[in-house]
């Protein structure tokens, strides 16, 4: 067989395979497996321990990997102090990086801070890097994005402090502007008294994607303004632990920004700023997603039921102060339109009996459906919404302990059409519900459930019909 194989083919095949841990076994097979193995890999993730020796070993390493079009690099050691030494090793590694991977496209190196003279080494040979993930020392220096002509997505997370030294090499050397490419930009860490923030809001002006995560500010005083402009085309949102600047970013954003569609905010906030957005957005976003225990009530709801018609997706996560008085309202202002919806670990599923009997028969449209974490959920509530739910694509139940396996029979009967599946952590759901659902949903393409869980026959099952099964996704 190893003979009647083509090199070609044998990489082709090697491309096809999945990316579980148990595909590497192909290269145990030759040394001329390994080598068409280790050629055909586009994609590869690594993570060391912070010694000397990993960086000639990491030369070593990616020289037989000669066509990497993605990266990332992670350090197993969390708890490595931020040090010059750290800093020299962090730059040893990415010269590794750049003198063995000019193919790359998408680069993760989250190991720790990175210096200007390691990045811009890596812009001369990585030309065609679209996707970089980083972390950056204050003083914050934005001018080396310049170097790398072809990224559209940045990440950065910053750390340190700033000295008066940085403050003054920020001035002179950011005055002037420039116009990037950028499309999505991820900040996580900017305090007010970061200066280099500015200069990247004045030349980002075609990013649509924008993740602020754990900010107590946008920057020094002078990026106010030019913050403000970014938001203009900005299409999505999220707004992640940034509780003293996300009411002000969501002024911004109802007064300034025209095509937003999507919004995520996930723990920070308040319910006068939350309310005042969603009461004044210029915009008719299709996709909402909030986690706010104790900032989202019904008044919310009613509002976005009242003002954002064409609401497609919405998901609400641990948000315990709704009640079903309001979701019945949005279900029926919603009824023609809403495709997704998510209640993660929200009380009211379980606080108010006949609430999702009510949203089924109303959201008729909906094609996928998330009820994770709701642990208290039993089979007749549940039973009683997909009856009326014959259009479900998608649907999670990963954690609803109170489901049986009178659950996945209802699923089977009701949702015919259904391509994927999390029943992850469902203890009360039998191998043999299981193993009758996967076996008689025609349409089925993916199942996240415990390994333990699987039969022989459902293996058999899912590998003929290229389902994919078992918790590799968890």
């Amino acid at each position: 067989m190893d003979t009647l194989l083509c090199d070609e083919l044998l990489q082709e095949i090697f491309q096809r395979l999945s990316s579980s841990p148990s595909s590497s076994a192909v290269s145990l097979v030759s040394k001329r497996w390994l080598h068409l193995y280790r050629t055909s890999k586009t994609s590869l993730t690594l993570r060391f321990t912070p010694h000397n020796s990993t960086i000639p070993s990491l030369f070593s390493l990616l020289s037989h990997y000669p066509y990497l079009s993605s990266l990332s690099l992670t350090s197993s050691d969390t708890t490595a102090a931020t040090t010059t030494i750290t800093a020299a090793f962090s730059d040893h590694l990415l010269l590794a990086v750049s003198s063995s991977c000019s193919n790359l496209r998408h680069f993760r190196y989250l190991a720790g801070p990175v210096s200007l003279s390691s990045l811009l080494s890596l812009s001369k040979t990585c030309t065609h890097l679209t996707s970089l993930n980083i972390t950056l020392s204050r003083p914050l220096f934005f001018r080396w994005v310049v170097s790398f002509p072809s990224l559209k997505e940045l990440s950065v997370s910053i750390s340190g402090e700033n000295t008066v030294a940085g403050e003054l090499f920020n001035t002179e050397f950011q005055n002037s502007d420039a116009e990037l490419g950028l499309e999505s930009l991820y900040l996580t860490g900017i305090r007010n008294d970061d200066d280099g923030i500015g200069w990247l809001w004045r030349s980002c002006k075609k990013v649509r994607k924008l993740q602020l995560r754990s900010c107590e500010g946008i920057g020094d005083g002078g990026s106010f303004s030019s913050f403000i402009k970014c938001l203009q085309g900005l299409q999505e949102v999220e707004l992640r632990t940034c509780r003293t600047i996300v009411d002000g970013v969501l002024l911004k954003l109802a007064e300034n920004c025209c095509n937003l569609n999507s919004l995520l905010v996930y723990d920070g906030g308040s319910k006068v700023g939350l309310l005042q957005f969603i009461s004044l957005c210029r915009c008719n976003p299709k996709r909402l997603d909030f986690r706010l225990p104790l900032d989202l009530d019904n008044d919310h709801i009613l509002a976005i039921a009242q003002n954002f018609r064409g609401l497609l997706s919405l998901k609400l996560q641990s948000c315990c102060l709704v009640t079903g008085e309001g979701l019945k309202t949005l279900g029926i202002a919603m009824s023609s339109g809403l495709e997704e919806l998510a209640l993660i670990n929200c009380d009211v599923v379980e606080r108010e009996p006949g609430l999702l009997t009510t949203l089924g028969q109303n959201l008729r449209k909906l094609r996928k459906l998330d009820l994770s974490y709701n642990e208290m959920l039993l089979d007749k509530e549940f039973v009683s919404m997909l009856v009326s739910c014959s259009s479900l694509i998608d649907l999670k139940l990963r954690g609803c302990r109170g489901l049986t396996n009178a659950a996945m029979v209802s699923v089977f009967k009701s949702c015919k059409k259904l391509e994927s599946v999390d029943i992850m952590h469902c203890c009360r759901i039998d191998p043999e519900a299981i193993e009758f659902f996967v076996l008689n949903s025609p349409r089925l393409r993916q199942v996240q459930v415990e390994e333990s869980k699987l039969s022989k026959v459902v293996k058999a099952w899912a590998s003929q019909k290229f389902i994919e099964v078992a918790d590799l996704l968890n």
